[in-house]
């Protein structure tokens, strides 16, 4: 019965103790997040505590496809108190522009004079201008449209358009959706321009692989160029999701011949530039077609048309099974002369070989000397559009959510040895103070139970 009542005494004492000395939680209020489309994001918040506030930290980024976990921070200017306003802008012009219909995620971390660190709740945003009246349409399980001008027949066309471009990259490349992709359409080019950053004036449409967004400039006097725009862009991301990876590369010649690929033929313009090409024995090397595309009107025609060429001698030829393989080598890491070697037998020089031969196009010319090794790179690419030569062309740019604002550093802090946390401290002398008292007690009842025994030993006598 004592030991019971002891242990009841014990537990009851170091519940106070516990209860006594919790530290408090630092509360987060008027948590939000204020757009100023498409240049800056200001995220404020208000945080009070029992205890003085001493380090508020904002963690945030976006939602997309990263190599790992990416986690940026910034770090605002405030005065230390029990209550205090924390405001921290995110300069899209420093850090490079989301793509419209992203998402953005925040949290603040705010720790106490005691070290008692709280973590505010994760909130989301969508990063998108507020000047349009959109709307939304769902295609399928995967495709969603939005747009703000023209009707619904206009809206169920591009879709339409989109859901075939599905269906074709599917069957004939191999190329599946594996999530939601959004489109947005912009009424004109004009109006794309003004939602994203540093674009060329020429831009008409953009992919962005790593967030499941596409957007494109589309009037209802421009549907036809449309519907192969979407079908273009559509092919990017859906490339760009198979091949993911932090180990190697997709070669443009092998994206841009693939985007080209699922608008179906060539336009009449670009066909006859291609052939051309071919009997005059003008034709670009499939190695220089790794790297970015060259920037000159009719060159850069041409590069399109060849990539279309080769990708279509390669899945027509060799089929689909394999053109999948290929993408999958790459995603692997392999280089291209290995992935083309791992998946058909021959490297870019031999592929130029047999899809020359297979053109009716001159042999390829050796050269003495040693061949550059092209890196590929994203670079502004044409929107195909049927006719003469296009001055619309797209680019599939990466963004990086990170930037600074008025001098407010994004670098995390050098950690620095901190002294125990005053609760922890008062804590454990708590628990030391209850253990001494038990203790205490069981030898005084020790030496209280022994003096009674000698007590009775000595009546006795």
């Amino acid at each position: 019965m004592r030991k019971t009542i002891l242990a009841l005494i014990l537990s009851l004492s170091l519940l106070t103790v516990s209860t006594a000395f919790a530290p408090p939680q630092a509360d987060v209020t008027n948590n939000e997040v204020i757009l100023s489309f498409p240049e800056t994001a200001t995220f404020h918040a208000t945080i009070s505590s029992d205890v003085e506030i001493q380090s508020v930290v904002l963690e945030y980024g976006n939602e997309q496809q990263t190599c790992g976990e990416v986690i940026a921070k910034a770090f605002p200017q405030f005065t230390p108190g029990k209550a205090v306003t924390a405001e921290w802008t995110w300069e899209m012009r420093q850090s490079g522009s989301l793509p419209p219909g992203a998402t953005l995620w925040w949290r603040w971390r705010v720790t106490d004079t005691n070290g008692k660190e709280t973590v505010s709740e994760t909130k989301i945003a969508t990063w998108l201008d507020d000047a349009h009246d959109w709307r939304s349409m769902n295609n399928g399980d995967y495709l969603r449209i939005h747009w703000y001008e023209g009707d619904q027949v206009f809206a169920a066309d591009l879709a339409k358009a989109a859901y075939s471009g599905l269906q074709f990259n599917e069957t004939r490349s191999g190329l599946k959706a594996d999530g939601p992709i959004n489109i947005y359409i912009y009424a004109n080019t004009n109006d794309l321009k003004d939602a994203v950053l540093y674009e060329q004036s020429w831009t008409g449409g953009l992919a962005f692989p790593e967030q499941n967004i596409i957007i494109l400039g589309i009037s209802e006097d421009d549907l036809e160029w449309g519907r192969d725009a979407i079908v273009h862009e559509l092919t990017h991301v859906l490339v760009g999701h198979l091949t993911f990876s932090c180990l190697g590369d997709v070669p443009t010649w092998l994206n841009e011949g693939l985007a080209v690929y699922s608008e179906g033929e060539l336009d009449t313009y670009s066909q006859q530039q291609l052939e051309d090409a071919i009997r005059n024995d003008t034709l670009l090397t499939v190695r220089s077609l790794s790297a970015g595309f060259s920037e000159v009107a009719n060159k850069a025609t041409l590069s399109y048309s060849q990539s279309f060429s080769i990708v279509k001698f390669l899945v027509e030829t060799h089929g689909q099974e394999k053109m999948t393989a290929l993408l999958v080598a790459l995603r692997d890491g392999n280089t291209v002369d290995d992935a083309l070697m791992q998946t058909y037998g021959f490297n870019i020089e031999g592929l130029e070989d047999a899809w020359r031969q297979a053109i009716g196009a001159h042999p390829r010319t050796v050269s003495a000397q040693p061949t550059a090794q092209p890196t590929p790179t994203y670079v502004p690419t044409i929107v195909p559009i049927s006719g003469a030569p296009s001055s619309s062309m797209q680019a599939t740019p990466t963004a990086i959510p990170t930037s600074s604002f008025g001098g407010q550093s994004t670098t995390p802090e050098t950690p620095t040895r901190m002294a125990p946390p005053l609760w922890l401290t008062l804590t454990l002398l708590g628990f030391c103070c209850v253990f001494g008292l038990v203790i205490g007690m069981v030898v005084l009842g020790i030496v209280v139970r022994n003096q009674k025994v000698k007590g009775g030993q000595n009546g006795k006598q």
